[in-house]
């Protein structure tokens, strides 16, 4: 079987030319749909190095995997993304190619895969345009900017929260982190709150957090030893949810509703910087001892984790309500499962509602795939106040990846600092909440973000929807 990519000039038509860009096998017990994504990245990578302007993709029928064709245009897509610095600069570099055709063995059938790998493609590119934009760039009031002119005169609604004195009161947590940014108006934190309702009876209800951090230098704890570079990309999660929201506008499900909160904030050096052996009290008036600055990504999350839960009380429904954190948190996830698995871990309520399980299934089959962690009585240990003075240890004075399960108990700090350990399964309210960490599968760099997760959401909570 063919392993390289093969150029072929075709009699067809004056000029055509045909590229081969083998899978390799499919039939192993590791091979996934992934090949497919693979194949026609190299494909059209091929075909622009060759100056091919309108390229045709033809993926056959493939029997393992049905979403094969949809994943392929996918992996093109990918491949013709263009930097949103780039486009801005550049007019005439917008795009790659004039136009991408996609082969489909029927008219019904080409519509639909060109209708939902064009959304699910927007999705991703706002997704990575925050994400992948430098810190100036994408700075906060930026990314905020940049939201509301992606949903004007749409279906979803945003609001900016940027006042400080009212992030001090309703967010202290993210109001720690932001102290040393926050003198410098560009830099300044926003909390970017959007919301979408389906039409007919609301089955479902998502709450979405995202770890939005502009930069993260370390803060106090400050990233050393040539570690600091590619930190604008922490910001990918809260780009992920925007992105997720993209995908809602367009394709308009039913039956569901999701608000989602992106945490946009920068982890800043200086006078003003917070620093370890603070005690901050939380939304929820938990009192957290600050450990390690450089765990800003749970601070900035854990009070609208906390305003989230609030919500699910308010209108409080058994089996309505999913909770999520959607964040770039830890090296350990990187450590743990390699650069292109996002990891997953429910509580107690969402891991009876089998929440990892099945997004673990949608994300295998449009190739966004999951690893999923159990959260840990170990976990809820490490963060129990180790003094009278505090009730939460935020972190202790190492990195992530050199702490053991340091993937998984940020996830309990988040539970707690939040309080949504008072709604396990043993609570008259349980709430289901999974964290998901994508600091492995948001991308490389140097290189373009991924926009992962948003592909396996939508194939979770949109696509059968439609």
């Amino acid at each position: 079987m063919e392993q390289e990519v093969v150029l072929i000039h075709a009699p067809l038509l004056p000029g055509a030319r045909v590229i081969f860009s083998p899978t390799g096998p499919l039939n192993r017990d590791y091979d996934d749909v992934r090949r497919f994504s693979d194949a026609a990245v190299h494909g059209i990578k091929r075909a622009l190095k060759a100056g091919i302007k309108n390229p045709i993709l033809v993926c056959p029928p493939e029997g393992l995997f049905k979403d094969a064709p949809l994943v392929t245009a996918l992996g093109a897509l990918h491949a013709l993304y263009v930097p949103l610095e780039i486009y801005e600069a550049h007019k005439e570099k917008a795009t790659k190619v004039n136009c991408l055709g996609l082969w489909a063995s029927s008219k019904e059938e080409g519509e639909k895969l060109v209708q939902l790998s064009s959304v699910l493609e927007q999705g991703r590119s706002i997704c990575r345009d925050i994400g992948g934009s430098d810190p100036e760039r994408m700075a906060a009031p930026n990314v905020a900017d940049y939201v509301q002119s992606v949903f004007s005169n749409s279906v979803v609604s945003v609001s900016v929260t940027s006042d400080l004195s009212v992030l001090q009161e309703r967010f202290p947590c993210l109001a720690a982190v932001n102290r040393c940014a926050k003198d410098v108006k560009r830099h300044q934190a926003r909390v970017i709150e959007l919301e979408y309702t389906g039409e007919g009876a609301t089955e479902k209800t998502l709450l979405l957090v995202g770890k939005g951090v502009t930069y993260d230098t370390g803060g106090a704890d400050i990233k050393a030893g040539g570690i600091m570079a590619g930190m604008h990309r922490d910001k990918c999660g809260a780009a992920a949810i925007a992105g997720f929201f993209k995908v809602l506008s367009v394709l308009k499900p039913r039956g569901i509703k999701v608000i989602g909160a992106m945490a946009m904030v920068r982890n800043s050096v200086g006078s003003d910087c917070y620093v370890a052996d603070e005690i901050i009290t939380s939304r929820a008036k938990r009192r957290i001892r600050v450990g390690n600055t450089d765990a800003e990504g749970r601070m900035a999350m854990v009070d609208l984790l906390c305003y989230m839960k609030e919500k699910a009380l308010e209108d409080y429904e058994p089996n309505h309500f999913e909770l999520f954190t959607i964040a770039t948190l830890t090296g350990h996830a990187i450590r743990a499962v390699g650069c292109n698995y996002s990891i997953i871990m429910d509580n107690g309520p969402a891991h009876w509602a089998r929440i990892a399980q099945e997004l673990q299934v949608a994300g295998e089959e449009v190739g966004d795939p999951f690893e999923i962690s159990t959260i840990r009585r170990d976990d809820y240990d490490f963060h129990k106040g180790k003094s009278e003075y505090e009730d939460v240890l935020q972190c202790n004075n190492l990195p992530s990846s050199s702490t053991s399960r340091g993937h998984q108990s940020p996830a309990a700090f988040l539970i707690m600092g939040s309080g949504l350990d008072k709604h396990g399964i043993d609570s008259e309210k349980p709430l289901r909440y999974s964290h998901i960490d994508i600091a492995g599968s948001s991308g490389p760099f140097p290189g373009i973000p991924t926009g992962s997760p948003v592909v396996a959401l939508a194939a979770k909570y949109i696509l059968h929807r439609l």
